[in-house]
């Protein structure tokens, strides 16, 4: 098991980031008056999940904003779900490349749930008044 010094060491915010860019690329294909609508949405969505992602780990000092962060991580990961679902449905996606990215998404979703079921291991624990000061 490998140290996590930075959340781009969670696998969750890999996974996240992989999932955002196969977004993006796959997007490039949209009608261009899909620019400022579903392109737009759907690539803010996937990129605010990684962004989420890495304020709750600056947020770890504080149980309550880290979930909280987390949980927005998650409703943004459903929101790509979403749009992905809504790409296919108009016919801009086959089939497959929506399949992969609403798989992706349970996986992150469920990823970030784990996270916040043991926010507690997550958490920066705050040192002792001597031990904070350099005693």
């Amino acid at each position: 098991m490998s140290v996590i010094k930075s959340y781009r060491d969670l696998n969750v915010y890999q996974n996240a980031m992989a999932a955002t860019m196969k977004v993006f690329q796959s997007s490039k294909t949209f009608p261009a008056e899909e620019r400022y609508s579903l392109t737009d949405q759907i690539r803010r969505s996937s990129r605010s999940v990684c962004a989420n992602l890495a304020e709750a780990w600056r947020k770890r000092r504080y149980e309550a904003a880290f979930i909280s962060k987390l949980s927005d991580a998650e409703t943004e990961a459903a929101e790509t779900q979403v749009w992905a679902e809504i790409a296919w449905r108009v016919g801009y996606w086959k089939e497959p490349i929506y399949l992969e990215l609403n798989e992706a998404y349970e996986q992150i979703m469920g990823q970030i749930v784990l996270m916040v079921e043991h926010a507690e291991k997550w958490l920066i624990r705050p040192r002792g008044r001597d031990e904070a000061v350099g005693r």
